[in-house]
């Protein structure tokens, strides 16, 4: 009897022992999250976008790695924490709340997909941690209208690029009558009405507007429509799937249209994917390596090339915007955590704001961003390109 209470008592020791060990690492546990200032990543780690998602680690990474080499931030290394959104809004937003609420992220980047990025707007705000857009261009995403706005961006914008593509059909296609291929989403929704913006301001006739669905595999009865209407040139607005399909379906058609494009088919594997007419696209990005002398282009892909030993030349850095958006974007919210001196959102979000002057990738950011600007930047900053070789080459 003695001894089945001498083992009782024992397993309740070890019981105890274990609670006390649980307790101890439990406190212990935000001591040691505490050692790294953490930034977040949302961003299409999978399916026909994954290049794009690939290109803006790749950029944020190279950027961390100069941060910590020069001995971090606030005292600390940075750490890179990603997640997968499937191009899914729901998705993205479950990780937004696991990176914010869990790894207590100080800056949370991503949404390649304009559907993602909105999804995460309420929650950012609310939360007021600060977000990084380095790809999606829906114009809502940061001109959201918000009291307390936590959207920032270093990427293109829709209603800026809507101008420049109207721009570039009247001066080098003479475009009367274009028309217009959207994906049937809010990113497609954002493109409808910058363009019949800038349509309007120049005077030009609407052909039509054609939308894509993302599994759509032949989109000839939307181009048929588009062509009896009269379209002398298409804008196209989808990414790398749907904009693939529209090339080979003009093909089939035999239509030898002109086709400006925002930057989706830059996404991914598009000039394998689109088919002969793939390379006849002219597609707006903000940056390139292919033509650029730049000291910072050469000093990026040298570094690139040491990073990541699968990278031998242009055509392994595609697309490049990804890339540099995501490495100035980076760079931009370093100063912005050096500014607010902590890691608390609204102090990040006014370090920002005071940001002065930042010499990156794509150009010298000069007061960048403001309460009313959150957008680094401008129409100056877009260059047209197309695919030769599997390299996005500018347009000369």
């Amino acid at each position: 009897m003695q001894r089945l209470k001498n083992l009782k008592m024992t397993r309740r020791s070890m019981l105890l022992a274990s609670a006390v060990t649980a307790t101890s690492l439990a406190f212990s546990l935000p001591t040691a999250a505490a050692d790294t200032i953490k930034i977040g990543l949302i961003a299409s780690l999978s399916g026909p976008s994954a290049k794009s998602g690939e290109a803006i680690t790749r950029g944020m990474t190279i950027a961390i790695d100069e941060i910590n080499a020069a001995g971090g931030l606030l005292g600390k290394q940075v750490e890179l924490i990603r997640r997968d959104d499937e191009n899914n809004p729901g998705k993205g937003l479950v990780a937004a709340r696991e990176l914010v609420q869990k790894e207590e992220v100080a800056v949370l980047f991503g949404g390649l997909q304009t559907p993602v990025s909105l999804a995460l707007v309420p929650y950012m705000n609310q939360i007021k941690v600060p977000f990084m857009g380095p790809w999606a261009a829906g114009t809502p995403i940061t001109k959201n209208g918000a009291k307390e706005n936590y959207m920032f961006r270093v990427s293109a914008y829709d209603s800026m690029v809507g101008v420049a593509l109207v721009n570039r059909a009247i001066s080098s296609h003479g475009a009367k009558n274009p028309g217009m291929m959207l994906i049937n989403n809010p990113w497609g929704e954002s493109n409808e009405k910058a363009l019949s913006a800038a349509m309007a301001d120049k005077g030009l006739t609407l052909a039509g507007i054609e939308k894509i669905e993302g599994s759509d595999i032949d989109v000839v009865p939307q181009l048929t429509r588009l062509k009896e209407a009269g379209a002398d040139t298409i804008f196209m607005v989808a990414n790398v799937g749907p904009s693939a399909q529209v090339m080979k379906s003009l093909e089939r058609m035999n239509w030898d249209v002109p086709v400006v494009s925002h930057w989706g088919p830059a996404g991914g594997r598009f000039s394998e994917l689109g088919g002969p007419r793939a390379k006849d696209v002219e597609m707006i990005q903000t940056f390139t390596f292919s033509g650029n002398d730049s000291p910072a282009a050469a000093e990026m892909m040298t570094k690139l090339k040491a990073k990541f030993p699968e990278i031998k030349g242009e055509a392994d850095v595609t697309p490049a915007v990804g890339i540099a958006n995501a490495y100035d974007g980076m760079h931009l919210a370093a100063l912005a955590i050096t500014n607010a001196g902590s890691t608390d959102g609204p102090a990040i979000r006014q370090g920002f704001y005071d940001i002065k002057e930042y010499k990156g990738l794509i150009k010298t950011y000069v007061n960048p961003f403001s309460p009313e600007e959150h957008d680094a930047l401008g129409p100056d900053d877009l260059v047209f390109t197309q695919f030769i070789d599997g390299k996005i080459v500018p347009i000369k």
